[in-house]
């Protein structure tokens, strides 16, 4: 296959809004792929490179001066075993020894080439083909069910290993995956809720009511005496957290794979800031912590687990809560997060005081009947918050004046269109923003821009930023048709990709009446 031929159903899906044009265009582009083929293929239009960060980005591309081929004539296999001559290139001359690959896979693309390039290199390829779509395609073009390729893509976390078992095996691979302990499984994740009372009411009272705590999601996976610890986007962070491995590594069990949140404490024991936490997964600049922080790494991290998602041979992610809580107390009662079990009305409203009290987020309801399902399909898990928070993309950010001179301020704010995938801007905010933060995104925001003119410098949409608000109300001010009202900045989300960011139809619902 040849490379243009996926440059072309990348622009195809980037020209359309209609989410099922979108997977036909994916689906035809997978039926004609190779077996060998496929995994690449599926790893570029979901946005991704098979063999993550290869040390080029958009800023090193666009430094190369090498004139483009007039026609395509790039394999498919010819890129692919480019990017992992490039990642696997290191050591004395490497710089060197990576630049010359770059530039002899950069004169042979062309110009429509060249493009798609730097936007997958960058990270930035945003196109609308995320992962649930390119699993719908991966659906169609093998036709198998959608919730095998759903369930297969949680177990085993690779949408192309995925794609190229339901290519190969059908059915029978896809059902053959199983849980396996030491490879991270893609975690489920909870639906913003409206009030206690009706999360309570929406499952008949069979509700677990836990902490939602300020911290970093863990999954941590224990075979035999080893012990392996993942973030929320399934990296390895076993060596910076060697306090986690051994708590678990002492756990009364042979195998067990959990779910929970990390986070460190004050000496008083009330959470420290979510950057303090972050700062130990080093994903997380220090210069954007507040005053006063500690960004060290004797920073001790408390585990909080609230899912047992195996225990000993046995699996339960299709196990409901109930049962799975009952494993967790087996195995790790001491480091599980405080939990009510099928409270009424008033010792639900309580315990939400009660963790606002302590210094954490609100509370969690979810479903005891409901088994593990990874994403946020359906509303078995919702959080509930005192105030509304919602996760953004960053678009731009606009120079400051007067004390903030000489500093990027104002910031663009983006929720996601669930269909296409891109950003729509819904408003601005520069309240919230500390010195250390401000200092912070000056330097970082270069290192994402896409363009600038006088007054705004505008990014490629990674970066996440949390935001508190008062609410949204009608506005033809923004694309998105809604503003934010009264907004702040609550914190960065170096544990999340844009992909996770909340989305226009979550601002919407918002809006009073919706």
């Amino acid at each position: 296959m040849l490379f243009s031929d996926v440059v072309q159903a990348s622009e195809t899906v980037r020209a359309t809004r209609s989410r099922k044009t979108k997977i036909t265009a994916i689906a035809a582009l997978l039926d004609t792929a190779a077996p060998e083929e496929l995994e690449p293929v599926v790893s570029w239009v979901s946005g991704e490179l098979r063999q993550g960060r290869i040390g080029a980005g958009w800023r090193t591309l666009a430094a190369l001066e090498s004139p483009a081929a007039e026609s395509p004539a790039l394999t498919v296999a010819e890129v692919d075993t480019a990017f992992a001559e490039i990642a696997a290139t290191t050591g004395a001359g490497s710089v060197n020894r990576r630049r010359d690959l770059l530039t002899t896979l950069w004169t042979a693309a062309t110009t429509a080439e060249q493009a798609f390039l730097i936007r997958l290199l960058s990270g930035e390829l945003r196109q609308g083909a995320l992962t649930a779509i390119v699993s719908e395609a991966v659906a169609v073009s093998a036709d198998v069910p959608l919730e095998l390729v759903r369930r297969a893509f949680m177990l085993c976390g690779q949408l192309p290993v995925t794609a190229l078992a339901a290519r190969t095996g059908g059915v029978d691979a896809l059902a053959g995956f199983r849980l396996r302990v030491g490879r991270p499984v893609q975690p489920m994740l909870a639906a913003p809720g409206a009030s206690l009372e009706e999360a309570m009411d929406e499952f008949g009272g069979e509700v677990s009511v836990e902490h939602k705590m300020d911290g970093a999601r863990i999954q941590v996976h224990r075979d035999g005496d080893t012990v392996r610890v993942f973030t929320r986007t399934l990296r390895d962070i076993t060596a910076s957290v060697p306090e986690l491995v051994e708590l678990v590594r002492g756990l009364d069990c042979a195998s067990v794979v959990l779910d929970g949140e990390t986070l460190a404490l004050t000496d008083a024991g009330r959470p420290r800031p979510f950057q303090e936490t972050m700062s130990r997964f080093s994903v997380f600049d220090p210069s954007a912590l507040p005053p006063g922080a500690n960004p060290t790494r004797e920073l001790l991290l408390h585990p909080y687990f609230f899912d047992c998602l195996h225990l000993d041979g046995q699996d339960l992610l299709d196990a409901p809560l109930h049962e799975r809580r009952l494993a967790l107390t087996k195995v790790a009662c001491a480091h599980s997060i405080p939990a009510l079990l099928r409270p009424d009305a008033e010792a639900a409203a309580e315990y939400f005081d009660g963790a606002l009290a302590a210094g954490h987020e609100g509370v969690m309801i979810k479903s005891l009947n409901a088994p593990y399902a990874a994403g946020r399909r359906g509303r078995a898990w919702q959080k509930i918050k005192p105030t509304h928070t919602l996760d953004l993309v960053v678009l731009g950010a606009e120079w400051g004046y007067g004390r903030r001179t000489g500093y990027l301020s104002n910031l663009h704010l983006g929720a996601r269109d669930p269909v296409t995938g891109e950003p729509v801007m819904i408003g601005k905010t520069f309240k919230g923003l500390t010195d250390a933060l401000l200092h912070w995104q000056t330097a970082e925001f270069p290192r994402h821009e896409r363009s600038r003119d006088e007054y705004t410098v505008y990014l490629w949409p990674e970066l996440v930023v949390e935001i508190a608000l008062d609410g949204v109300q009608v506005s033809p001010r923004y694309p998105g048709g809604v503003a934010l009202r009264f907004a702040r900045v609550v914190r960065y989300r170096p544990d999340k990709t844009a992909e996770e960011a909340d989305t226009i139809d979550t601002v919407r619902a918002m809006l009073p009446g919706a």
